[in-house]
């Protein structure tokens, strides 16, 4: 497969899946805030530090109010990680590739780009409703893909940047909790500590499946371990990171003769290194140490990927954050 069309394929993924993580981060946000006082920026502040843009919208957004939040995250066209942004982004590389993936995934793809340019009915919609029937039109991409796209190298590159955005998504959203959301130790086990567990599995579209595997109360340490760890939960970084390794292997397709490259070894060195820990190990040694690891890890890989497959440029001139890399 040429490199630019693995590119675009993997491309597209990322920022499909960048397009639904914001969409639920701000839907349960929407909902978190009517638990709030109103105007404060509580529920909002700390999406910012999750998508890792807070130098930006401190800059253009001085006010930081909670419509400021929004309207930086939904339709900011100058950030690069906004929805809109996102959506126009995924567009742009499967318009370039339209022999390569099929007139379903082009249609779709297509269609959720014009139902969110200006004057469009979804913004006469309820807030709620809007970030659904975003949240829902990326999902209809993901399922079109699953039944229409052959099983083959561009199947298997789609995959892979789904799965790398995902782990990333998954990490930052639990550590904005761990870290910059950690309540006072009076606070610890309250109502308003217990809604915000609540809303970060919702975030993650786990708590479902959190209630079904895990049935006792919730606490920090079992919601961590079922996001982080759980081997089944397609959401999880473990099971991401599980994916990875195998839609790696299934790309290179021939063993590799000799000692293993870096990518080789970095993949199942996270693999190893998140399969066999504790929760409680890593919560002792320090979450957000772990969770900042495994985020430089996967930046790696990124480039790593980037190198072997996209590129020939030298491995110092990839972008490190994938919201700044061109496709």
């Amino acid at each position: 497969m040429l490199s630019r069309v693995a590119d675009s394929l993997y491309w597209i993924n990322r920022y499909v899946e960048r397009a639904e993580n914001i969409s639920r981060f701000l839907e349960v946000s929407e909902a978190m805030a009517l638990d709030c006082p109103p105007g404060s920026a509580e529920p909002w502040l700390p999406l910012v530090d999750a998508i890792g843009d807070r130098q930006s919208f401190d800059q253009g957004y001085p006010l930081r109010s909670p419509r400021d939040v929004v309207g930086f995250l939904l339709l900011d066209r100058d950030n690069p990680s906004s929805i809109l942004s996102c959506i126009s982004n995924a567009r742009e590389n499967a318009r370039q590739i339209r022999d390569v993936i099929t007139t379903e995934m082009w249609e779709q793809l297509n269609d959720l780009y014009w139902n969110v340019q200006d004057g469009e009915s979804i913004w006469q919609e309820p807030d709620q409703e809007q970030l659904r029937s975003i949240r829902r039109g990326c999902q209809l991409f993901y399922g079109i893909t699953d039944v229409t796209l052959s099983r083959d190298q561009a199947w298997l590159f789609s995959q892979l940047g789904r799965l790398i955005e995902r782990a990333d998504k998954t990490s930052r959203i639990l550590d904005v909790k761990y870290f910059l959301l950690l309540p006072t130790p009076k606070e610890i086990g309250g109502v308003l500590d217990e809604l915000q567990w609540i809303s970060l599995l919702r975030t993650a579209g786990a708590y479902q499946m959190y209630r079904q595997s895990v049935q006792q109360a919730i606490t920090p340490s079992s919601v961590a371990r079922f996001l982080l760890l759980d081997p089944i939960f397609p959401r999880s970084v473990r099971f991401c990171l599980q994916q990875i390794n195998d839609t790696l292997q299934l790309i290179q397709r021939q063993p590799q003769l000799g000692p293993p490259d870096d990518l080789e070894c970095l993949r199942g060195q996270l693999l190893a290194k998140w399969s066999y820990v504790r929760i409680d190990a890593l919560i002792t040694r320090g979450l957000h140490e772990a969770i900042d690891e495994l985020q430089e890890d996967l930046n790696q890989l990124h480039q790593l990927i980037y190198a072997r497959y996209f590129t020939t440029t030298d491995l110092g001139s990839i972008p490190s954050d994938p919201s700044c890399a061109l496709s």
